[in-house]
């Protein structure tokens, strides 16, 4: 079945729900690590079950998205929108309530299976309400909303713990999911994809490879790479990745055509966006803690001196999304890879036990720009590289490619960290961060350069066979 063209609240109304919705689920992924100290204070736990408050949450939600979206596409995408915001709202309240750590981390996990489902379909979801041409501004406000949420997640954790309670870094989820429950029943129009049946071995393939990847990066730095746990979770995943991918070659209505990546731009952009938040999620984990733990300052004070770096998407992003639409996104999202290698290792070189603020500003707003002019534009060409009965999946593969390289990028950058220097002392802090923001920065300019093999060409009016593979070239409306 095609997308349904019916709109009930247009344009605003889907950009609005799909924006709120994405920035829930995006906050959760960092907004828990600011608030560890708090949450071992009031339940108790070791090490151990404070780091899984985060890897709960991380592993459900990369696991499940493009299951997720799977299920929207078969049964009706704001319907699933509607029961993924449902679930992740009550996980969220059963989280504030959490009488120990052991529910805590309970409900941090289904707070990953309800975004999982929500999440990429807000992109579909909005693609269906917003026309062709208005779709980068569109993408552009959605980006900026998105990112915010990554990259302040420590500043909203750190604030809302110093001045009211950890508590209420959940609790502010469920307001937002109560307003958002009704307008998304009323304001959302209803599509399908192609109507095929759920690909279950598919399913199972692609979850449980996800699933032993995810958990041997989140855990490897803790546990040790050589653990057997480890070990076992890195190789058993990606043995059953392979099979998923020689078995979606070969599958009549698989979950993910493996045909989209014959496709440069699709496979451009996946790859660019995994790059990206591998260098950009392991850089911000240990930013924070630099600004905390070695410059002195709050969890807030940490937070608004980050904010050139974190508030430059809601600026720029909308203009990135608009620039997106009358040049193509490829330039745009390039640009904005390379502005924030550029600031990374601009941090690297100026990082110190005693920096100046005036030292890192310069390194704070190149990496903002280079943020804001990557995430609207990839939006756009993810969802522009195929057919609109295949974005719903499109999106999944993205959103959890994204997990996969945020998880793997903070594995990397603190086995770095590790190796060169430590928490003893503020200078060995440095000495282990800077190595690991040089990597950062080199894996992001890689990123960049997987932008540019994306092909472009402009003004195009293809006309789609359905028997022919998804379009494969960009195109920038008018």
């Amino acid at each position: 079945m095609s997308q349904q063209t019916a709109r009930r609240g247009g344009a605003a109304w889907a950009l609005v729900i799909t924006s709120v919705a994405g920035f829930m689920a995006a906050l959760d992924n960092l907004v828990v690590t600011t608030a560890l100290p708090s949450i071992r204070e009031d339940l108790g736990g070791g090490l151990h079950d404070l780091e899984w408050t985060v890897s709960a949450y991380t592993l459900t939600f990369a696991v499940l998205l493009m299951f997720g979206a799977a299920l929207g596409d078969r049964f009706g995408r704001r319907r699933l929108f509607i029961a993924g915001l449902a679930v992740f709202t009550g996980a969220s309240a059963a989280a504030a309530m959490a009488p120990g750590i052991d529910s805590l981390i309970a409900a941090r996990a289904i707070q990953g299976v309800g975004a999982a489902v929500m999440m990429p379909l807000t992109l579909t979801l909005l693609t269906a309400a917003v026309p062709a041409a208005k779709r980068g501004m569109a993408y552009g406000i959605w980006g900026a909303v998105n990112g915010l949420a990554v990259a302040s997640g420590p500043l909203v954790g750190g604030t809302l713990t110093e001045h009211i309670s950890w508590q209420w870094i959940f609790w502010l989820n469920v307001p937002l999911g109560l307003a958002l429950l009704p307008l998304a029943r009323l304001r959302l129009a209803e599509s399908h994809g192609t109507g095929a049946p759920l690909d279950v071995p598919g399913t199972l393939l692609a979850s449980g490879g996800l699933f032993g990847i995810v958990y041997g990066l989140v855990r490897g730095p803790v546990d040790g790479w050589t653990g057997s746990l480890v070990l076992t979770g890195l190789f058993a995943g990606s043995a059953l990745l392979a099979g998923f991918i020689l078995y979606s070659t070969r599958a009549k209505n698989p979950m993910l055509p493996m045909r989209l990546f014959r496709s440069r731009a699709f496979a451009g952009i996946n790859a660019a966006s995994l790059l990206m938040f591998l260098g950009m999620f392991g850089s911000i984990f240990l930013l924070s803690q630099y600004m905390q733990g070695v410059l002195g300052y709050s969890p807030t004070e940490a937070g608004l001196r980050m904010l050139p770096w974190t508030g430059m998407p809601m600026l720029v992003a909308p203009i990135a999304g608009i620039l997106a639409d009358r040049i193509g996104g490829r330039p745009v999202v390039a640009t904005g890879l390379f502005l924030q290698a550029l600031g990374l290792g601009y941090m690297a070189v100026v990082a110190t036990t005693d920096a100046s603020y005036a030292s890192q500003l310069p390194a704070l707003i190149v990496s903002g720009i280079g943020m804001a002019l990557y995430f609207a534009p990839a939006s756009h060409l993810v969802m522009s590289s195929v057919r609109p009965s295949e974005q719903g999946i499109a999106s999944g593969a993205n959103n959890a490619l994204r997990e996969v390289g945020g998880a793997l990028g903070i594995a990397v950058m603190a086995s770095i960290f590790a190796a060169q220097g430590g928490y003893e002392t503020g200078q060995t802090f440095v000495d282990g961060m800077r190595p690991a923001l040089v990597t950062g920065s080199a894996v992001v300019a890689l990123a960049g350069v997987a932008a540019l093999l994306i092909p472009t060409r402009r003004h195009t009016e293809r006309q789609e066979d359905p028997a022919e593979p998804a379009p494969v070239l960009e195109t920038a409306a008018h």
